[in-house]
């Protein structure tokens, strides 16, 4: 079995084909990278106007059942009880050794809690939250859904909605059935849309036909969250990395910070009262190169302090852009720093993030 045979594919791909996407593997699936219009392209255009993306390589999932939150509860330190109905938060799935196991999304549906979680990290999140649950409270996962995102200031007048920033409703688009959430991860207003496997296509299709919405790839959708200051797991968060590092302290529920009852949390709790030896930070390097993933970084007199984690060429920033980890004596907005490329030390510095604003709904 070649490499390409082996891979997964969305219900999109053959659209993904017909409409010149070049495909790549990723998280085990063949996905566009890009369609004719370019990175570039694709990236302006979104900030422009309004971007489509096929996410259905990601894991949805259901909690059903009396108690499902106070069980998601032992994993997570987001306040999930808490979380009203049509309402959607952001959380971190912790190790017992305070490590990020995975960030995921996570909505109050009413009757259920609905789980969205990252594609490279469902074949273990999933079964983490089942081994959790009491008598009563079911994990149901969703493979025959897909998901996709509409991105960009002209999405609010092509799809109207009541929501706010991180609300989700079950609603129609162009007459399909969808769960629709008023989030995404580009920094700008957008829908992510949960939508019937064999619906898929036609909603796309019909969101295509929409004014100014242009299909956009997995390069676009990297530059984009890199600007809005957006973790990309595996490359900014793994299981050797606590939410304290990863300046994630925010997504943990104050309730919680009083409890401790999470799984890690004595971990966390240490790291927020001793302080950690590295944090996350954006960065901005001088000129125009761009200093990727892994990147050394120094001090200004040449000591080792850490090393970028996501990096790459900010199209509406117009210059480089950067993430990474850094000793936290040099973790301040405006400390100098070199990063090592290609053996030559560029000058940098640390930077607030993000680097292009947030235009989300509030």
């Amino acid at each position: 079995m070649t490499e390409s045979e082996s891979l997964l594919t969305t219900p999109l791909d053959a659209l993904h084909r017909e409409l010149g996407g070049r495909m790549v593997p990723f998280a085990g699936y063949s996905m566009p990278v890009q369609y004719p219009a370019g990175i570039m392209a694709e990236h302006l255009h979104c900030r422009a106007q309004a971007g489509l993306f096929d996410v259905s390589h990601m894991g949805q999932a259901e909690l059903v059942g009396e108690g499902a939150a106070a069980a998601l509860e032992q994993l997570t330190p987001a306040d999930v009880q808490a979380l009203k109905p049509g309402r959607q938060r952001y959380g971190l799935l912790l190790n017992e050794g305070g490590g990020i196991v995975d960030d995921f999304m996570f909505a109050n549906m009413g009757n259920r809690l609905f789980l969205v979680v990252n594609a490279s990290r469902k074949h273990i999140d999933l079964p983490l939250i089942e081994s959790v649950l009491p008598s009563g409270v079911k994990l149901r996962p969703l493979p025959d859904r897909a998901l996709l995102a509409l991105q960009g200031p002209a999405v609010a007048s092509l799809i109207p909605t009541p929501m706010s920033f991180m609300g989700i409703m079950e609603m129609e688009i162009a007459g399909i059935p969808v769960i629709a959430s008023r989030s995404g991860y580009t920094g700008e207003d957008g829908l992510e849309i949960s939508v019937a496997a064999d619906q898929a296509e036609k909603l796309a299709r019909a969101l295509l036909a929409m004014p100014g919405v242009m299909p956009i790839g997995l390069g676009a959708r990297d530059s984009l969250r890199l600007e809005a200051g957006l973790c990309l797991y595996g490359n900014d968060l793994d299981e050797t990395t606590s939410p304290v590092e990863a300046n994630l302290v925010w997504s943990m529920g104050k309730r919680r910070r009083m409890e401790w009852n999470f799984r890690g949390a004595d971990v966390v709790r240490d790291h927020l009262d001793n302080g950690v030896k590295r944090l996350r930070v954006g960065i901005r390097p001088d000129g125009r190169q761009p200093a990727r993933g892994h990147t050394e970084i120094r001090t200004a007199d040449a000591r080792t302090a850490g090393v970028i984690t996501s990096g790459g060429f900010g199209p509406s920033v117009n210059g480089p852009v950067a993430m990474g980890y850094v000793d936290r004596d040099f973790a301040g907005d405006g400390t100098p720093l070199s990063l090592i490329v290609r053996g030559n030390s560029l000058p940098a510095r640390v930077a607030a993030m993000p680097f292009q604003p947030h235009r989300y709904a509030r």
